[in-house]
């Protein structure tokens, strides 16, 4: 079963993916973790990514499909996968399918804007091993340090208000047209982010299963 999964930044689709990856047993796969990794280890990818992710902009199709071919190649990924974070545009979108990728269902998370701003603010990530809190929703149990590795929990640039202005934009222009590119090939299923993450995750699992 290969899905995936849409939504704005911040919308919660990378909780979901976790909460699906738990369930199904299939790797969710998040192009942000892996790109960010890309960065932190310097690699040619990471450094043409660097300045792209920084600025709050898409990084080039290009660059983001060469380092999604090498993962979903990759043995825990025969069964399936899920895709967090690409396609992020129509361009994307039929390149994966030119690439032979067949999608099974798209879940797409619906939050509004004003309700993305307050989340991302309080988004915290652990600079070494990538875990992610939030200081109302998920708090560390110790302030500023990860519960899983020693590493610092951080405000990442991207999660500054001014620069998700910038990524909320960014979406609605290049991203949410895929809303209506998957619909129009029977594939779509919305589903409405709720305040209780345990909420948003039955009405994402009833769509998977439909």
């Amino acid at each position: 079963m290969n899905l995936i999964f849409l939504g704005a930044p911040g919308s919660g689709k990378g909780t979901q993916a976790e909460q699906a990856n738990a369930k199904y047993n299939i790797p969710a796969v998040s192009t942000g973790n892996m790109l960010r990794e890309a960065v932190k280890n310097g690699t040619e990818a990471g450094l043409k990514a660097k300045s792209f992710m920084d600025a709050g902009g898409l990084v080039p199709d290009e660059v983001v499909i060469g380092i999604l071919k090498d993962r979903i190649a990759l043995d825990d990924a025969k069964k399936g996968f899920i895709l967090d974070g690409f396609p992020r545009t129509v361009e994307q979108a039929e390149a994966l399918e030119r690439m032979g990728v067949n999608i099974d269902k798209v879940i797409n998370i619906h939050v509004d804007d004003e309700k993305i701003i307050a989340r991302m603010s309080g988004r915290r990530v652990c600079s070494d091993c990538g875990a992610s809190y939030h200081i109302e929703y998920k708090p560390v149990k110790t302030e500023g340090k990860c519960d899983l590795c020693p590493g610092a929990v951080v405000l990442r640039d991207d999660d500054k208000p001014e620069t998700v202005l910038t990524r909320l934009k960014t979406y609605h222009e290049k991203t949410a047209p895929l809303i209506s590119f998957y619909e129009s090939r029977g594939k779509l299923k919305t589903v409405v982010g709720q305040q209780e993450i345990a909420d948003t995750t039955k009405l994402t699992f009833e769509a998977i299963d439909a």
